[in-house]
């Protein structure tokens, strides 16, 4: 989730800690960053194409329903950036009007007459940081004279660059993971699912239609995949863990064969039902929006009321209401990887639940098996112009197939069977997918 405990996720060693240590900060470059802005710029880019074909040939409904998926992710993004970056409190109108145009990921600022964008701004962090470790990179200690100047509180030294740097990379490591998230499950989601639905309804495929498709796809899968990533982090906060090549490529067909038997199975099933598809979905819908709430409302626990610094408890319901749609979004199409506890101010339950991911999935297959039943017996025919029961069949394997490569994961390839946790006083860097 989102809302992860930003000290374990995003950890930085204080100044002094760094100090005391050494120069042995190690970075990557920011790949994910890149990979989230463009896949953002992608899917918007090509979901205004399909709204002006939409357009052109009069389909006002398709149209207005591709624009809602559209804008609404977009809005949750910029919502989001301003919020982790604090735009708001930092005196940035023109920052935040570029938000306000749907253009945070690659916002244009003019400080001292210097054009730059935010995905741009990092990576020259990066670079910065690289060049500054280079020029101590001969210094193995820290002497008693930098350490009672730093104590003096003199932030001319450079150390304190290199932390203040690693700082800020982090914020904007800590923005775009939450930017990923709530564009994949408030924004991609929905228009992938929709998108689906006027394929299976129209029976054409246009090319605009399959790139949306496919950039939602993939921003989907990425979104699933950051929450395995962010929960394992926050299991194992106090150490760096190393993913592997067979490891992610694990998790990877997982959440593949996870997402699509899902969507499918759910479009299908909305496709032969029409109107009469509405109660049940929302029925399924309701069960994670509600669960976290009537568990903290069984246990008796307080009001969190602290959540922030200097906010209010308004405020603070408002939180705990978005991040309970975001957490009800992801666990409708897949498994979060984490279960919600509002009574705890983390909000995440850091043991690993297996009673809840077995519950889930156990609900998971129940409901498909009762769609794709559905589906075969209500005119699937009709739809796909094939054997309605052997795609039914083909469906309900690869969801099975998705739960076998979870296992699979989890049973021999999670990070806590292997050596490759580090502990993170050892080697820091800003955590990245």
């Amino acid at each position: 989730m989102d809302t992860a405990n930003e000290e374990g996720v995003d950890h930085v060693p204080s100044l002094e800690e760094g100090m005391i240590h050494g120069p042995s900060f190690q970075f990557t470059f920011p790949y994910s960053i890149l990979f989230s802005t463009f896949l953002y710029c992608a899917e918007v880019a090509s979901a205004i194409y399909m709204i002006d074909l939409y357009r052109k040939n009069d389909d006002n409904f398709w149209m207005g329903f591709t624009s809602i998926f559209c804008f609404g992710g977009c809005i949750m993004d910029q919502l989001t950036l301003i919020i982790v970056h604090k735009d708001l409190s930092k005196n940035k109108p023109l920052v935040f009007f570029v938000h306000f145009l749907l253009m945070g990921p690659v916002d244009r600022q003019i400080p001292m007459m210097v054009c730059s964008n935010r995905c741009l701004k990092a990576i020259a962090i990066y670079f910065q940081l690289l060049k500054k470790q280079k020029c101590e990179k001969e210094e193995t200690y820290v002497s008693t004279t930098r350490r009672k100047i730093l104590q003096n509180g003199n932030e001319g030294t450079l150390e304190w660059e290199i932390t203040h740097l690693v700082r800020t990379l982090c914020t904007h490591y800590n923005a775009f993971k939450r930017m990923a998230l709530i564009q994949a499950f408030l924004g991609s989601v929905p228009q992938l699912t929709y998108q689906l639905y006027v394929t299976f309804t129209v029976r054409e495929l246009p090319l605009g239609r399959a790139v949306l498709m496919t950039f939602a796809l993939i921003s989907t899968i990425y979104g699933a995949i950051l929450c395995n990533v962010l929960a394992i982090q926050i299991k194992y906060e106090d150490y760096k863990i190393n993913l592997q090549p067979l490891e992610f490529i694990c998790i990877t067909i997982w959440r593949c064969l996870e997402i699509t038997s899902r969507l499918v199975i759910l479009v299908l099933f909305s496709a032969s039902l029409k109107l009469r598809a509405v109660p049940f979905m929302l029925g399924v819908l309701m069960i994670p929006l509600l669960e976290p709430w009537v568990e903290f409302w069984r246990s008796g626990a307080k009001f969190p009321n602290n959540t922030e610094k200097n906010i209010s408890r308004v405020h603070t319901l408002a939180i705990l209401m978005l991040v309970t749609i975001l957490y009800a979004g992801i666990n409708f199409f897949c498994w979060s990887a984490v279960k919600l506890r509002l009574a705890d101010k983390e909000f995440i339950d850091k043991s690993q639940n297996w009673g809840h991911m077995a519950l889930h999935y156990s609900i998971r297959l129940i409901e498909n098996v009762i769609m794709v039943v559905v589906f075969s017996l209500q005119g699937g025919k009709t739809i796909l112009y094939c054997c309605d029961s052997l795609i039914a069949l083909q469906l309900v394997i690869t969801y099975l197939l998705s739960i076998g490569f979870m296992l699979l994961f989890h049973q021999y390839l999670h990070p806590r069977w292997s050596d490759k946790a580090i502990p993170e006083y050892a080697e820091t860097q800003p955590e990245e997918l």
